[in-house]
């Protein structure tokens, strides 16, 4: 078993799946003794367990039998016993890392074992899937082993009511979709009351399909947006405008990073058009983000790929499922340049309130684990970014599958009568066939050329998610043909239907090279489980997406030298070699997008944990008016020191205005005195003393609780507004950053600085408010003192 081991995974891993493996030997030579334990004997263990704990042994200490006891359970309650590849499985899970297992090794089950092991602590753990039909079915069917086993289960979908979700986390184990979490954990930090807020402290979550989560959808962040007043005959004008700029004349686009920016030509257009000398002057900064979001609506948008138009409505499509997003939208006027676009009717802007990555959501759990059939080729990203290593579990049964070598075509139209033939000579014989495609647009097209061979067939097309599970899951009955985006109905095991086996089983066929391996290795992957006969074939062409975006100059000077046959299949072996190079590519520039994005996003991050943890100080009334107190002298103290600033001279100093910035704060307090001042040291002494002398007035204010209470929702007024309008400073930094670059300047390094200093000037603004709001209250209670 080890050799099968070790040929499988390499030398490194050999030795760690060595020591899972004789885990797994004392698990099983448990499982006797565990078998003869009475229903309320083995539910007794989940307490004795808990002991274990308090007494100081660790999760690894009581792991060997606390898996042996969900083992029990689950054979009790479901009727599933976990195979040994699943425990293994359950042990890179507990230790925090991802857990590589092909389509059909059961992951729902594995995520059983570290569940509960990790929830004996006490902590919470989220297990996070990729959409609420998954989260409700895995709660459902897996829920009943921990609840069996004393645990508490919650399960967090959109649009629940506050108190509901708040039990759901306060569960031991919560199920739920990676978004919903992240959106809860803004909106925590956007509450005026700490009875709104819903989650506690982060522990330990696993990710199921944890590629899908942690790198396709962490192109996207999370976003909370509000509405705000949007231009619609600016909007419609710039669409107009930007329709009749030519590419490379007006515009450049970059095909590889999907960015786009406007050419010297282009912005004298746009400047010659409303009449004003410079796009960049800061007072035409509205128009620039006007005309800077037609452009990108124009050029990276694509009807049917990226969006489609139904019932007036622009309603974006999952570029890796297929399926619309019900309810999201682009943020920062994107959505609207769009319908400008589409010329539809426009909705209100939305306007940046909270945002997070998806990466920096999840670092903010102590421990993150993970389960999916591929991940290796990306496991430098889940090493750098996640601290996981990915740790490839042996299949239960061996792989049957057969991956033939692709078939290489001149154009799409000869590569697309090639898989209709195909499909044709399959269905001829009865083998279900499940085609893969990479947009709703490519089903269409494909659909269009399976019509022509009078085959009937399923399109997944944007389906609700029950509808796409039931048709993915007969996708392996006899003579059925399916066509789906690559990632529909991922998590839902297509079984052979009777006969089929016999037939070859499952022959899947990919009709085009995706952004990633990963992606058409799920793909494959779909076909051949648990030991099932089945096979896997691409078609591809020259024209391909993939070849356009990355390799168009080097095909041309390919195709001089290229033999094809009648069909239009290319007679070179070394083709599917110039693919594998180009995808690699593709592959480094998705990651080096994301790293630009994540190094962005760190930026805003250490700034977002700086107003977070201030917010949270506020709205649990924690050490709150010694937080007053630094506040408001920092902000004098910064006022002293701009107002006599060294390189002023005395007699220029307009201590009359400091006069009275500092009385804004410090209500009740006398400091005419320092007009005639020339020394800066004695204005500041006199300043702190007057301080000091406010202080203490205030103490003695905030004695009463009652007072006390009234502070957190005027200075989170005052803290969210500067934070806010700080965040579409940062965006509008972030829109400009780019062009840098052509000053020679590194523009990750002008984000950083120039980020930092607006940030210290927010948070300047957010003392001085602090300072502001306090000083309100004291005057309002000091005055109703004095009356009574």
């Amino acid at each position: 078993m080890l050799g099968y081991f070790k040929k499988l995974t390499g030398d490194k891993q050999t030795k760690k799946l060595n020591i899972y493996y004789n885990k797994v030997k004392q698990i099983n030579a448990l499982e006797p003794e565990i078998e003869k334990l009475t229903d309320e004997q083995l539910k007794a263990k989940t307490s004795y367990f808990k002991e274990q704990l308090e007494n100081g042994k660790s999760v690894l200490d009581i792991q060997v039998e606390a898996f042996a006891v969900v083992r029990e359970a689950a054979k009790r309650v479901v009727g599933m016993r976990h195979f040994d590849v699943q425990l293994i499985g359950g042990m890179v899970l507990s230790e925090g890392n991802i857990a590589e297992m092909p389509t059909g090794e059961g992951k729902t089950l594995v995520a059983s074992l570290s569940s509960y092991l990790r929830a004996l602590e006490g902590k919470g753990v989220h297990v996070i899937t990729v959409n609420d039909y998954l989260a409700t079915r895995d709660r459902e069917l897996i829920g009943g082993i921990y609840e069996f086993l004393g645990l508490t289960v919650g399960l967090n979908l959109p649009m629940m009511d506050p108190n509901e979700k708040k039990a759901a986390y306060q569960a031991d184990i919560t199920y739920g979709v990676g978004t919903e979490f992240g959106f809860d954990h803004l909106r925590d930090h956007m509450a005026y009351d700490p009875n709104q807020r819903v989650q506690r402290p982060y522990h330990y979550a696993i990710i199921d399909e944890a590629d899908s989560v942690l790198v396709d959808e962490a192109k996207t962040p999370l976003i909370i947006a509000g509405k705000t007043g949007v231009s619609n005959e600016l909007s419609y004008l710039c669409a107009r405008v930007i329709k009749t700029f030519k590419q490379d004349e007006d515009f450049v686009f970059d095909p590889e990073t999907k960015a786009t920016n406007f050419t010297d030509e282009g912005i004298a257009k746009i400047e010659r058009g409303f009449d004003i000398e410079n796009l960049y002057d800061l007072e035409h900064q509205t128009l620039y983000h006007y005309v800077i979001q037609a452009l990108r609506a124009h050029i990276m948008f694509k009807r049917d790929v990226d969006y489609i138009v139904k019932e007036g409505k622009v309603l974006l499509v999952d570029a890796f499922t297929g399926r619309t997003m019900e309810g999201r939208s682009l943020s920062n006027g994107l959505h609207q340049a769009i319908e400008a676009k589409e010329g539809l009717e426009l909705t209100e802007e939305n306007k940046t309130q909270a945002s997070i990555t998806i990466q920096n959501y999840f670092r903010l759990y102590p421990t993150l684990s993970g389960m999916t059939g591929t991940a290796k080729t990306e496991e430098k990203e889940f090493q750098e970014i996640y601290s996981m290593n990915v740790i490839q579990i042996p299949t239960n049964r061996p792989i049957m599958r057969k991956d033939l070598p692709d078939q290489v075509f001149d154009t799409i139209e000869n590569k697309y009568k090639a898989v209709a033939r195909r499909v044709r000579e399959l269905h001829d014989k009865g083998q279900p066939v499940l085609i893969g495609t990479t947009s709703i647009l490519q089903s269409e097209e494909i659909a269009d050329y399976l019509r022509k061979e009078n085959l009937q067939f399923e399109v997944l097309n944007a389906k609700t998610v029950e509808q796409e599970v039931q048709l993915i899951s007969l996708a392996g009955q006899k003579g059925r043909i399916t066509v789906a985006t690559n990632m529909a109905g991922r998590g839902t095991d297509i079984m052979l239907g009777e006969g089929v086996a016999e037939l070859g089983g499952l022959y899947v066929v990919g009709t085009e090279r995706n952004e990633s391996r990963r992606i058409d290795n799920q793909l494959k992957g779909r076909s051949g489980r648990q030991g099932d006969p089945g096979t896997s074939e691409f078609f591809l062409s020259l024209e391909d997406d993939l070849i356009r975006r990355f390799a168009s100059e080097e095909v041309e000077k390919l195709k001089k030298k290229l033999k094809v046959d009648s069909d239009g299949r290319v007679l070179n072996d070394k083709m599917v070699e110039f693919f594998d190079r180009t995808q690699r590519i593709c592959e480094g520039s998705g990651y080096s997008i994301r790293e630009y994005n994540i190094k962005l996003d760190d930026v805003l991050n250490l700034q977002r944990g700086t107003v977070y943890e201030l917010r949270t100080r506020i709205l649990e009334g924690r050490e709150l008016v010694p937080l007053i107190k630094t506040s408001v002298e920092s902000y004098v103290k910064n006022e002293v020191e701009y107002v006599t600033s060294e390189e002023i001279i005395p007699e220029n100093w307009d201590l009359s205005l400091l006069v009275t910035h500092l009385s804004s704060v410090m209500p009740g307090t006398d400091l005419s005195v320092i007009t005639d001042m020339m020394d800066r040291n004695k204005i500041n002494d006199t300043v702190l003393e007057q301080l000091e002398g406010y202080f203490a007035r205030l103490d003695a204010i905030t004695e009463n609780p009652q007072v006390l209470s009234a502070f957190p929702r005027y200075i989170l007024s005052a803290v969210d507004h500067h934070w806010l309008a700080h965040l579409e400073a940062m965006e509008r930094l972030k829109e400009g950053i780019g062009l840098r670059s052509y000053s020679q300047e590194d523009p990750m390094r002008q984000y950083g600085r120039e980020g930092y200093a607006l940030f210290t000037e927010m948070y300047h603004k957010i003392e001085k408010e602090i300072g502001i709001q306090t000083a309100a209250i004291v005057r309002s209670i000091e005055s109703q003192i004095g009356r009574e």
